[in-house]
C-alpha cells in the first residue's frame, strides 16, 4: 500500500473537491426528511460513481440514505464490515459555493484564509498544524465552511472502495457502504435499515485529527424552556409588564459557568444555551445537555429545573415550561461487549503507520445511535479540524491514510 500512497492521495483529493462543491447544508427547522432536498444532489452523484465502479446494487432511498455492497473476493466466511459517513454539513455556517484553497507542502505558520475578512488559521490555536509539515492541506476561502465534516469521510470511503475494486487480489469479505443525511441535526439514521445494510459491525468516518479513534461519546439530551409573560406599552408598564427576555437573561446568567462548553474539556459535562428566540411576551430557549453518563444527564436536568424554578420566583407572573428530550447515549457500554471491533480498528491503524489515540467525542455520531440499536459502530478520524467554522481545514494526507486503514480493516488482522 505504501507505494500507492501518492496515487490514493490524489484520487482522494479529486473526490473531496468534487463533493465539497455541492451544498448539502442541513436545516434543523425543516419538517421534512431529509431536512433539505439538496442533500440528494450529493447522494445521487455517489450512487452514479458507485455504479460506474461496478457496484450494481448502489441505490438511494426516499429518505436520502445511500447504500451499496462490495462483494467478497474470498469464499471463506468473513464478517460483513460496514463504513458510514454523512452527507450534510452544519447549520451554523453556509456550505454554498465553497471555494477550496489547496496548500501544497505546508511549511508551517499561520494560514491566512481571507485577508480582507481577517480569517486566519492560527498556528498557536491549531497545534495539529505542526504535525502536518510537508502535507497537502485544504481550506475554504473564509466565506463558507469547507465541508470536511463529513465529505472527508465520504471521499476516504469512496477512494478505498475504488482501490479494492481495482485490486481484486486483496482478500476481503463483503463490505457495506452507507451515506446518511441530517447527522448534524441528530437525525442521521432515523430511517436507517440496519438489516438492509447487512453489516455485522461498522465504522463511521467522521471527525478527529489523524490517529484519533472514538469508542465513547457524550450522552445527550435537548432541553427547551418556553416562557410566557405579559407585554404592553412600555410607557404604562409599571408593575404590570412581565418581560420574558429579562427572565431568560437572568436564567442564562444562573447557568453554572464551570459547566459551559468554553470552560470544559475531556470528560467534563456541559449545559449549553444554544438558541434564544422571542420578545417581551413570549421567549424560547434551546439548550444542549451533555454528560458521559446517564446519571450525569439526570443531574443536569435537575439543576436546570431548579434554575427555572428559582428564576420564576424572582419574576412573579412568568409561566415557564421545561421540556427535555433524549438525543443519543454514550456508545462505550455497548462497544465494551464487542472488543474485537475496536481491536480490529486499532491494529489496522497501526498497520497504516499511525499511533492510535483513543479519545472521547465531545459530541455524537451516527455510530452512537447505531450502536444502541445493535450495530457496533466506533468512529475513525478524518484528519480535519475546526469543523462548522470559516477556519475549517483538512489534511489530504489523512484522507489517503484513512483509505489505507479501511483496506487493512477489511483484510483482517
Amino acid at each position: 500500500m505504501t507505494s500507492d500512497f501518492n496515487m490514493i492521495k490524489q484520487r482522494a483529493l479529486e473526490r473531496f473537491l468534487r463533493y465539497v462543491a455541492i451544498d448539502t447544508q442541513a436545516d434543523e427547522n425543516s419538517p421534512t426528511y431529509p431536512s433539505t432536498r439538496k442533500q440528494f444532489d450529493l447522494a445521487d452523484l455517489l450512487v452514479e460513481e458507485l455504479l460506474r465502479l461496478g457496484i450494481s446494487n448502489a441505490r438511494v432511498d426516499e429518505h436520502c440514505v445511500v447504500m451499496a455492497t462490495l462483494e467478497a473476493t474470498v469464499a471463506t466466511p468473513q464478517p460483513v464490515i460496514g463504513f458510514l459517513a454523512h452527507l450534510d454539513t452544519a447549520t451554523e455556517v453556509s456550505g454554498a459555493k465553497v471555494k477550496p484553497n489547496i496548500i501544497e507542502n505546508y511549511r508551517g505558520g499561520d494560514i491566512v484564509v481571507n485577508k480582507e475578512k481577517g480569517v486566519v488559521i492560527s498556528e498557536a490555536e491549531n497545534g495539529e498544524l505542526a504535525k502536518c509539515i510537508g502535507q497537502t492541506l485544504v481550506t475554504a476561502d473564509g466565506t463558507t465552511l469547507l465541508g470536511s465534516d463529513d465529505k472527508a469521510g465520504i471521499a476516504a470511503i469512496m477512494t478505498a472502495i475504488g482501490y479494492l475494486i481495482e485490486h481484486p487480489e486483496i482478500p476481503h469479505g463483503k463490505v457495506a457502504v452507507a451515506f446518511t443525511p441530517d447527522e448534524e441535526i441528530s437525525k442521521g439514521v432515523e430511517f436507517f435499515d440496519i438489516k438492509e445494510f447487512g453489516a455485522d459491525f461498522a465504522y463511521t468516518i467522521d471527525g478527529g485529527f489523524t490517529g484519533e479513534l472514538n469508542n465513547e461519546t457524550f450522552s445527550a439530551d435537548a432541553a427547551v424552556i418556553e416562557m410566557k409573560g405579559r407585554d404592553m406599552h412600555p410607557g404604562t408598564a409599571k408593575d404590570r409588564m412581565v418581560n420574558t427576555l429579562r427572565v431568560m437573561a437572568e436564567l442564562i446568567v444562573r447557568l453554572p459557568k464551570n459547566m459551559a462548553p468554553e470552560t470544559t474539556q475531556g470528560h467534563e459535562p456541559y449545559i449549553h444555551p444554544q438558541t434564544l428566540d422571542g420578545h417581551v411576551g413570549v421567549s424560547r430557549l434551546k439548550l444542549l445537555l451533555r454528560d458521559f453518563s446517564d446519571e450525569g444527564l439526570a443531574f443536569e436536568r435537575q439543576k436546570l429545573e431548579r434554575i427555572v424554578e428559582e428564576t420564576g420566583r424572582l419574576f412573579p407572573g412568568v409561566v415557564s415550561t421545561l421540556t427535555v428530550t433524549p438525543t443519543y447515549r454514550n456508545m462505550l457500554p455497548e462497544l465494551r461487549k464487542h472488543p474485537e471491533v475496536t481491536a480490529r480498528l486499532e491494529e489496522a491503524v497501526r498497520k497504516a503507520g499511525i499511533v492510535p489515540d483513543w479519545q472521547p467525542i465531545r459530541g455524537g455520531t451516527d455510530g452512537a445511535v447505531l450502536t444502541a440499536r445493535g450495530l457496533p459502530t466506533p468512529n475513525i478520524f478524518t484528519g480535519g479540524c475546526n469543523s462548522h467554522s470559516l477556519t475549517e481545514w483538512q489534511s489530504v494526507d489523512a484522507l489517503a491514510t484513512i483509505a489505507e486503514v479501511i483496506i487493512h480493516i477489511v483484510r483482517g488482522v
